[in-house]
């Protein structure tokens, strides 16, 4: 079974101060485009909210997937952390990681990810700069669970790059590849700041009006 990992528990400080993944977008809460790409490629799918309160918040725009509340108990709010609630409440043995702030996520990219992870602990994309993508990224559940745990616990470094370290045998996998599944690679947009949500508007309707037209 593959299962997908949404990480829903950021803030959106620069768009309004409501939950990042509740921020509308052409008429839609940001995360339910990021829930209907992982519906279309992992068998289960689960939501990570930072609190109780943040889940109550989540619950009517999640349909039918399954809603994690962040384990505190891990050490202070991060993603790593919010990745490793997920992992523990996981069914399938890989699970995809993503972020509910990227709205235009690719199901080739994903089901790419998931195919290439074959023996590895991890398959991540990284940018020609050196910069990777972490939280658009395919996981071995098991060895993913205890080296974060092992970092959280420490308590010292818990980024995600120092996740990866720690995790070892990761398949970093070029954007210059994955720009053959999605040409603009906008699957990589991090809607952050009104220009972004803008943006992500734009480049949604651009779709709608190219499936209007046959296009794909």
């Amino acid at each position: 079974m593959l299962s997908a990992v949404v990480l829903a528990g950021g803030p959106s400080s620069r768009l309004g101060g409501r939950p990042k993944a509740l921020v509308e977008l052409c008429g839609r809460p940001m995360l339910s485009y990021v829930l209907d790409t992982a519906s279309s490629v992992a068998e289960e799918v689960l939501v990570v909210a930072g609190s109780e309160e943040q889940g109550e918040a989540l619950s009517g725009a999640i349909g039918d997937a399954g809603l994690v509340i962040d384990d505190g108990e891990l050490g202070p709010p991060c993603p790593l952390r919010g990745l490793v609630s997920g992992l523990r409440a996981a069914r399938g043995d890989v699970a995809l990681a993503l972020a509910c702030d990227m709205p235009l996520v690719s199901a080739r990219v994903l089901s790419f990810l998931a195919d290439v992870l074959s023996h590895m602990n991890a398959a991540v994309p990284r940018w020609p700069n050196g910069y990777v993508e972490p939280l658009q990224a395919a996981y071995r559940v098991g060895p993913s669970i205890r080296a974060g745990e092992t970092l959280l616990r420490a308590g010292e470094d818990i980024a995600m790059r120092s996740f990866l370290r720690e995790l070892g045998r990761v398949r970093y996998v070029s954007t210059e590849v994955l720009r053959e599944l999605d040409p603009g690679l906008s699957t990589f947009l991090n809607v952050n700041s009104p220009a972004d949500l803008r943006k992500a508007e734009m480049l949604l309707r651009a779709r709608g009006r190219g499936a209007q037209r046959g296009l794909r």
